[in-house]
């Protein structure tokens, strides 16, 4: 017996998750968004790279509208270029963790970047220019997006100042005392000093003369190497730590790349097991539950999960509510749903929300906190049931049925 087409639990999603209204220009808001400028900052990286290391192997004349005003840009420029190619690559990582200071310093660089083309104004450089120009529009049209501030502890904030710290007194005091060195008569060679220094490298080209001169050496390698020393173990240990619990599917807030139009679960249970297995294949799904070997299992399946309350707001917060298509609620505890359904409703006024009741004396009750349906999987099945023996089944028609009873 052929399976008629709408019996397929389709048309019932698209009902659960359906707007009602047709909303216009859908394709452009999916290619102006945030994912969109992240992954356009990424190509600008790629092509700065490559463009700036061809200006590098074959140095032409610089005809572009800037190479009056930047005499060597043939050299510098170019280099510029590849430089910033690295940066940028760093910041993209930054704003795909929606951190707002990636996103000042991305338009900077990428105002930065378009003076490689403006400079040498070569055929090849068509592909950077016209990336850039599209790329800085598209930043800051997606400005809200990116909203993450960069939360530092004390021992990072300290280790970071304290490179800057070496730095500057490196910098200014070789040069104060440059007449006892060989080879720095600029502040761009005591910078170089500063770092070759630090660096452990010493090239030999600046050497101290005097006593004096030495031992000052010997502060900037003792003070230098210290601070690099701990701020890589206050910057780097955290990371660790946090990889090795997303390895066991605790996952934290940063670690929800850029989701746009996601559905969340709230709760995990064998009544959204189904619900995950139909959203997996059509839209980012995300599942906040509080149960660590659940989360671990989802994370296995390359679900992004959240393992935190889904009562509270702060881990709702966290989980991009305010950019989520809908919401499902379904924690097999109606008393935490209508927790979880006040909070998202609070944070998303527009969001429509799902929510499953385990006892239909309880379905009243969430709809009036603010759930736009709410489905009761026992009556549902026990509809079901009823259908199949007359063989006459229905997914839709058992949704439709529980509706008007509630209506």
């Amino acid at each position: 017996m052929v399976a008629d087409p709408s019996d397929s639990p389709a048309p019932a999603l698209e009902r659960l998750f359906s707007h009602g209204e047709t909303i216009p220009l859908v394709q452009w808001h999916a290619l102006s968004g945030a994912r969109s400028a992240v992954i356009l900052c990424g190509l600008v990286a790629v092509l700065s790279f490559v463009t700036g290391l061809s200006s590098l192997s074959h140095p032409t004349a610089a005809d572009g509208p800037l190479a009056t005003v930047i005499p060597s840009g043939s050299s510098v420029v170019p280099f510029t270029g590849v430089l910033l190619a690295f940066v940028l690559g760093g910041l993209a990582f930054g704003l795909q963790r929606r951190k707002r200071l990636a996103w000042y310093l991305t338009l900077l660089a990428l105002l930065l970047v378009s003076l490689l083309p403006l400079t040498t104004f070569q055929t090849s450089d068509v592909p950077l220019l016209l990336s850039t120009i599209v790329a800085f529009p598209l930043l800051l049209l997606n400005r809200d997006a990116f909203d993450q501030r960069i939360e530092l502890s004390s021992l990072q904030i300290a280790s970071l100042s304290s490179i800057v710290g070496v730095v500057l007194y490196g910098t200014i005091g070789s040069y104060a005392i440059r007449d006892q060195f060989t080879g720095i008569d600029s502040w761009g060679d005591s910078v170089y000093y500063v770092i070759v220094t630090i660096a452990t490298v010493g090239y030999g080209d600046i050497t101290p003369l005097t006593t004096g001169a030495k031992w000052f050496s010997l502060s900037i390698i003792l003070f230098g190497t210290g601070a690099f020393t701990v701020a890589i173990g206050a910057l780097i240990v955290p990371a660790i730590e946090k990889r090795m619990a997303t390895v066991f599917g605790n996952m934290t807030p940063s670690d929800l790349r850029l989701l746009e139009d996601h559905v969340l679960v709230l709760g995990h249970s064998d009544i959204t097991e189904p619900l995950l297995g139909e959203l997996g294949d059509e839209v980012d799904v995300v599942v906040v539950t509080p149960d660590a070997d659940a989360a671990d299992a989802l994370s296995d399946r390359d679900f992004n999960v959240l393992t935190d309350d889904p009562t509270h707001e702060e881990t709702l917060h966290d989980a991009r509510i305010e950019d989520a298509a809908g919401v499902v609620v379904a924690t097999r505890n109606d008393a935490n749903d209508v927790l979880a359904v006040i909070a998202a409703r609070k944070l998303n006024p527009d969001v429509r929300i799902v929510a499953a009741a385990t006892d239909d004396q309880h379905v009243d009750k969430l709809e009036m906190v603010g759930a736009d349906e709410v489905i009761s999987p026992v009556e549902i099945a026990g509809r079901l049931l009823g259908q199949s023996i007359l063989e006459t089944p229905s997914t839709q028609s058992a949704l439709e049925t529980t509706d008007e009873d509630g209506s």
